[in-house]
Order: structure tokens, then sequence, then C-alpha cells
């Protein structure tokens, strides 16, 4: 069996990106490194979890590939990940009193709820909650 252990997703700034995923969204630091020259090697995961679970690496998004497929991810309006929610309208309210900004609101879109947010690092990252 093989299992999804990480995937990234691409940053202006690690440590901006690190408070916003953590203190503002909830994940939990799973991996925070020092590599040295400035170079941080920065995992977040779900809470309550452990290193064994699905991790999220807070890639620099700087660079002639990262930087063009960014910008174009976000200027055509397309998250470049979806996070799976219980209660998307509590999630919504509860990021909202936090200063979050929403490109839109929950809506239906097929078989979910969704509504997506701006990370403040270059992204817009959905909200998903499936239909009852």
């Amino acid at each position: 069996m093989i299992k999804v252990a990480m995937t990234h997703v691409y940053v202006d700034d690690v440590p901006t990106a690190h408070t916003f995923y953590t203190d503002v969204l909830g994940f939990e630091t799973r991996t925070y490194l020092d590599l040295g020259g400035g170079t941080l090697f920065v995992t977040v995961g779900a809470p309550g979890g452990t290193q064994q679970d699905l991790q999220l690496l807070l890639e620099p998004g700087e660079g002639p590939i990262a930087e063009p497929y960014r910008r174009a991810l976000y200027e055509a309006g397309i998250p470049c990940i979806v996070f799976a929610v219980d209660d998307i309208r509590a999630e919504y309210a509860r990021l909202r009193t936090r200063g979050v900004h929403f490109t839109h609101e929950p809506q239906e879109q097929g078989p979910v709820i969704a509504a997506v947010l701006d990370d403040t690092v270059g992204n817009l990252v959905q909200l998903a909650q499936p239909k009852d």
C-alpha cells in the first residue's frame, strides 16, 4: 500500500506562512529546521496528529518554476490546495473573525460546500465540506 506522506505549497515567505498556517488556520508544527543561510524546512499537519500523518511542506516559492506556476494559479482564481472541514460555515465564521480574507463565502459546488481564502503568502486555499 502506498500513502501520501507529504505534499507542499509554495509560499512567499516561510516564517509568515508558518504563522498563518499554525496560528490562524490551526495546524500544528511537525518539523521546523533551520538549514542555515536563511533556508528553513517547515512542515505542518492536522492538530493531534503524528509525524507519520500527512504533512504539508511550506516551500519557498521563488524560482523559475514555482513563481510563474503560483502566480498563474492565483491570477486564475484557482486554489493551490483543498482542506477538508467538518463544519464549513463555522470555520468560515471563525476565520473571518481572525481577519482572513475570503474570495468567496461558502457555496454549493457539486457534491461539496466550498469557500476560498487567501493565505497571505501568495495562494488561494479552498475549504470543502461534503454536502449531507
